[in-house]
């Protein structure tokens, strides 16, 4: 008779970084967040806000879209829009995508080293449910790609998700800024139409971006259940010859 495998023990060293990392994040968005949103709904006030870093305003901004990521609870439309706001359009996006590859590198690797314990203190169990047919799927690459692209899927729960499942951290970040380059670049526009007092270019985009926001929020289930079933999918056997 086999003896049973010896079970693997927790280090202490991964316990206390859980903690640290965990007691951070927390720390940040109940001190930090609630003001930073407030601050980011005033674009005016958001931009005199980055201009008094003057030479690393650019930085400043690149840090909180990161932050966005990291921490869930800053709406990221408000930190894009309020980019566009005070860089224009095309600065804006820009530093938006930097800022968005730098919080994702950040939450993927952090879950790649501390594991589920990590994404179940950030992540819903009700959402982690849903995208639970993402981890150890072959095909996840797609389903990904499809999630990040459709506006009203939790993108950065999703993120988190992300780090649990086989995907390569390279490919994932190239198919996660590549789907999310649309929406970023549409709220960094409108940002600057905003700004430009284009109220109606930024009332016809406003509103294109809630109907789409709409619709991805009332497809969700069922775009997700079809993503669902790619894992159970059976790859049809070659013909006898």
């Amino acid at each position: 008779m086999n003896p049973e495998p010896p079970k693997k023990r927790f280090p202490l060293f991964h316990i206390l970084l859980i903690v640290v990392v965990l007691g951070l994040l927390v720390f940040v968005s109940i001190k930090y967040a609630p003001a930073l949103t407030r601050l980011m709904s005033k674009p005016e006030k958001f931009k005199e806000f980055l201009a008094s870093y003057g030479a690393v305003s650019a930085l400043i901004y690149i840090l909180l879209q990161a932050a966005q990521i990291v921490i869930a609870v800053i709406p990221g439309e408000v930190v894009q829009i309020a980019g566009g706001y005070a860089f224009g359009t095309v600065l804006g996006t820009l530093y938006a995508v930097s800022g968005t590859v730098l919080g994702t590198l950040i939450v993927f690797f952090a879950t790649r080293l501390l594991g589920y314990s990590l994404v179940r203190t950030f992540v819903p169990q009700a959402k982690l449910d849903r995208f639970n047919f993402l981890m150890n799927n072959p095909k996840s690459e797609i389903a990904i790609f499809i999630l990040f692209l459709i506006p009203g899927i939790p993108k950065d729960a999703l993120t988190y998700v992300a780090g649990l499942t086989p995907i390569k951290p390279l490919r994932f970040l190239l198919i996660c800024t590549i789907a999310r380059f649309p929406g970023l670049w549409g709220s960094a526009y409108i940002g600057a139409n905003l700004q430009e007092k284009n109220y109606r270019v930024v009332w016809i985009l406003s509103i294109a971006a809630l109907v789409l926001f709409a619709a991805g929020l009332l497809m969700k289930d069922k775009i997700i259940d079809r993503l669902h079933r790619l894992r159970h999918s059976k790859t049809p056997e070659p013909p006898a010859e």
